[in-house]
């Protein structure tokens, strides 16, 4: 399975709805479950963006799917990322 770092913003409808994002972030979930795939790990972060996932899917398809899904709510905007573990990297560079 393939994993994916998510930088996610809440748009002004985000915002305003904003003590309902925890209940966004467990439909989320199950949106992600439908799709194959399994948000790991979630962050409130500061800085330039207001939350960090880490999302496992199977392949790009389905955590396009899920962002897909998740975005026609209108509350958050992503970025998705696609990470390589360190084992990954490793042996990425050790073909060079």
């Amino acid at each position: 399975m393939a994993k994916y770092i998510l930088l996610v913003d809440w748009t002004e409808q985000g915002v305003r709805g904003v003590r309902e994002s925890p209940a966004r972030l467990d439909a989320a979930r199950k949106t992600a479950a439908a799709a194959g795939a399994k948000v790991e790990q979630m962050f409130m972060v500061m800085g330039d963006h207001d939350m960090v996932l880490v999302v496992e899917a199977p392949n790009d398809d389905a955590v396009a799917t899920f962002v897909l899904r998740v975005a026609e709510g209108g509350n958050i905007r992503t970025t998705t990322l696609k990470a390589f573990t360190e084992d990954q990297y490793r042996g990425l560079l050790g073909a060079l």
